[in-house]
C-alpha cells in the first residue's frame, strides 16, 4: 500500500541553491520540449515521446551546443521526469482530456524536483532529517511527521518544490498493508454544499471556513496587496517601479494565497478525520458536477474556495485506510429533493428553500434531508 506525505523542510543556502538550480532547469527542459514539438508538427515531421526527446536531446543537440551544458549539472532522473510530465501533458491533450500544454513561468509554476530510490542508502528518514538523492541529509521544520527507516515503512520516490519562499518534500511511502476491522456501525451519508462544508446524515455539521472571519480579513489582506503589486506594474511600465519591489510585493501575495490555502486544506483534513474516527461501515457522497457548477460566474469563486475535489479525494483515501466503504452516488440522484419520509419528488425545489417540506408532513432541513437520502440510496458505485 501507498501513502504519500508533504512537509516543510529547512535546507541550507548551499542547497537551497541546488534547489532553484534543479526546478528551473526542470522548467527549461519542460519548455523545450513543448517548444520543440511544436516546431516539428509545423513542419510536418513525426512527434517526439520524452523517451525520443531523451535520446536526442543527449546525442545530437547537446554535443552541438556547448554553452547548454549546464543541463548537465543537476540531477538526471529530475531532468527525465519533467520530459516524462510533458509527453503526459501532450497525451492527455490527444485524448481530449485536457486543453493545450501551457510553457511553465518562472516563480509561478509547479515545476518540482523529482528523486528517487536508487538504492538502500537513498531517501533513508530519522526523526528530524531526510536524504535526498543529490542534496545529502536535508532538516525537517515538522519532526516525527515522516516515517522513518526505523519502523520499516521505505520511502519510493519524492519530489521537492518551492512556493513563496518557503521548501517543501512530498515523499510516496510503501507501508504496511493492515487495514482497521469493521466495526459494524450503519453507514452515513454526506451532503457537500456552499452554505456548510458537508452535513452528516448522524446530525454533525461541518461549516463553511471561508465565512470565518480569519479568512475574510485574510481575504481582505490579499486583495489591498494584489492593487499594490498591479499599482506596481503599471508604474514599472512608466519606468517607476524597481524590479525588487516587483519582486518583493509578488512573494508577499503569495504568502498570503498559501495562508489561505493552507487553512483551506487543514480544515479539510480535520473533517475528513472526524468523520472517519466513528468507523461507519460505509461513506456515501455525491457524484458531482464540479466543472458544471464552475460555469456559473456568481457560484465560481465560491465553489472553488470549498476544494469539493480535494475533500472527496482525502476521504476516499482515509476510507480505504481504515478498511470502510467508499460509495459514489450519481450526479443525478434527485438527493435534495426526494422526501426521505414517503420518497416523493419535489420538482419546484429551489436553491433558496432551505427547509425541505414534504406534503406528507415531513420538515426537515434540506441539507440533512440530503445526506439521509445519500446514506439510503440503492444506486451507487463502490469505490474503495
Amino acid at each position: 500500500m501507498l501513502r504519500s506525505f508533504k512537509t516543510e523542510i529547512n535546507p541550507t543556502p548551499e542547497q537551497k541553491e541546488k534547489i532553484n538550480r534543479t526546478i528551473g532547469t526542470c522548467r527549461y527542459i519542460y519548455n523545450f520540449y513543448l517548444a520543440h514539438n511544436r516546431e516539428l508538427h509545423e513542419m510536418g515531421e513525426r512527434f517526439l515521446t520524452g523517451k525520443d526527446f531523451s535520446v536526442w536531446l543527449n546525442n545530437e543537440f547537446l554535443p552541438g551546443h556547448p554553452e547548454c551544458g549546464w543541463i548537465k549539472e543537476v540531477s538526471s532522473k529530475a531532468v527525465k521526469k519533467a520530459m516524462e510530465d510533458g509527453c503526459t501533458a501532450f497525451t492527455r491533450f490527444f485524448k481530449h482530456q485536457s486543453g493545450f500544454p501551457k510553457f511553465k513561468k518562472k516563480d509561478t509554476s509547479d515545476a518540482k524536483m523529482y528523486f528517487v530510490r536508487n538504492n538502500p542508502r537513498d531517501c533513508a528518514c530519522e526523526r528530524h532529517r531526510v536524504s535526498i538523492p543529490t542534496l545529502g541529509w536535508v532538516r525537517l521544520k515538522e519532526k516525527g511527521y515522516l516515517p522513518t527507516s526505523k519502523d520499516g515503512w521505505r520511502i519510493r520516490s519524492g519530489t521537492v518544490s518551492r512556493r513563496a519562499g518557503r521548501y517543501y518534500v512530498a515523499v510516496l511511502v510503501d507501508v504496511p498493508d493492515a487495514k482497521a476491522a469493521n466495526s459494524g456501525n450503519d453507514g452515513i451519508g454526506i451532503d457537500v454544499g456552499l452554505k456548510d462544508l458537508a452535513v452528516v446524515s448522524d446530525g454533525r455539521v461541518f461549516r463553511n471556513i471561508n465565512k470565518s472571519a480569519r479568512m475574510r480579513r485574510l481575504e481582505k489582506q490579499l486583495r489591498r496587496a494584489q492593487r499594490r503589486l498591479s499599482r506596481k506594474y503599471e508604474n514599472s511600465r512608466k519606468g517607476g517601479a524597481t524590479r525588487k519591489n516587483l519582486q518583493k510585493q509578488r512573494q508577499k501575495v503569495q504568502r498570503l494565497h498559501q495562508r489561505i490555502a493552507n487553512i483551506r486544506t487543514d480544515y479539510i483534513n480535520k473533517t475528513v478525520t472526524e468523520m472517519v474516527r466513528t468507523k461507519p461501515s460505509y461513506v456515501a457522497v455525491e457524484d458531482l458536477n464540479v466543472s458544471g457548477m464552475m460555469k456559473n460566474r456568481h457560484l465560481a469563486k465560491a465553489v472553488a474556495s470549498q476544494k469539493f475535489y480535494e475533500f472527496r479525494t482525502k476521504l476516499k483515501a482515509k476510507c480505504g485506510e481504515n478498511g470502510i466503504e467508499f460509495r459514489l452516488v450519481d450526479k443525478w440522484y434527485p438527493s435534495s429533493k426526494r422526501c426521505h419520509c414517503c420518497g416523493r419528488i419535489r420538482k419546484d425545489l429551489r436553491l433558496s428553500d432551505r427547509v425541505y417540506k414534504c406534503e406528507c408532513g415531513y420538515v426537515e432541513d434540506r441539507d440533512l434531508n440530503a445526506s439521509l437520502n445519500l446514506r439510503d440510496a440503492k444506486a451507487y458505485e463502490v469505490v474503495v
